[in-house]
């Protein structure tokens, strides 16, 4: 005689109607790889920055051993040579001559010297171009770049500028317009470069970056953007990719991945 009584069904589990995703397994090379670059991130700018101070102290030490007589030169009295002597020298020697300069004698024997330079048809134009830059650069009252902004340069693009002091009066009164700024367009990679032109104020956008952050998003080509995390954005759209890839995918083709995952 045949049961009628059914055999009770297994309730239906939450996996059988969304199976669980199985977490991603990297292989060990790509760990290695991560490993590597991680430590290369750490490492390579710190190399960078050493090698650089360390060739900086040694170019002014090189530079001032000749001024330095024999017998106050470290290396007389000690077997090994002291990095930094003529870094040191050097900075006592220009605490000293701007403190001579500072009375009359010295404003006197200044006088003299560019009185004396100013009458060399050659050597008159280069000091006068690099005293003007250095006070610009150094002085409390001197403006140098202070603001970032974008200006339409050339026509059609947009590129980075430093905004400089405002043009003189007399180049100002001939420019068409109300008011223009000084703009420098530094090269990339090497800002020291570049071109420099007058652009209405108007058609300058100011950023709320820095100086140092402008400098850096230049010599980086861009790659280095300032006030953002490149690494978790790029984090951040590969796992979009992944979930919106998963999600088109029909649910066989799906399962098959995760098998063979």
């Amino acid at each position: 005689m045949s049961d009628d009584r059914s055999e009770p069904q297994a309730p239906i589990q939450l996996s059988d109607i969304a199976p669980e995703s199985t977490p991603v397994h990297h292989s060990a090379v790509a760990r290695l790889r991560n490993y590597f670059l991680t430590g290369l991130i750490l490492v390579g700018p710190l190399y960078i920055t050493i090698n650089l101070t360390w060739w900086f102290i040694n170019w002014v030490d090189d530079l001032m051993r000749p001024f330095i007589p024999v017998g106050l030169r470290a290396e007389t009295y000690l077997p090994f040579k002291v990095p930094g002597y003529g870094v040191i020298t050097a900075l006592l020697a220009l605490t000293l001559l701007g403190f001579l300069t500072a009375n009359l004698v010295g404003r006197t024997l200044i006088e003299f010297g560019e009185n004396l330079l100013n009458r060399m048809p050659i050597v008159r134009p280069i000091y006068k171009t690099m005293k003007q830059i250095f006070e610009t650069l150094f002085s409390k009252s001197g403006s140098t770049f202070g603001k970032v902004a974008l200006a339409e340069f050339p026509t059609g693009m947009w590129s980075v500028v430093f905004i400089a002091s405002p043009p003189s009066s007399d180049i100002a009164s001939r420019l068409p317009g109300d008011e223009y700024v000084s703009c420098f367009l530094p090269c990339t990679p090497n800002p020291t470069t570049g071109f420099f032109f007058y652009a209405p104020r108007a058609q300058v956008i100011e950023l709320d970056i820095t100086v140092e952050q402008a400098m850096t998003l230049i010599m980086s080509a861009g790659m280095a953007q300032p006030n953002g995390d490149g690494q978790k954005k790029l984090a951040a759209l590969v796992e979009n990719g992944r979930a919106s890839r998963a999600a088109s995918l029909p649910p066989t083709t799906a399962a098959r991945q995760r098998a063979d995952s």
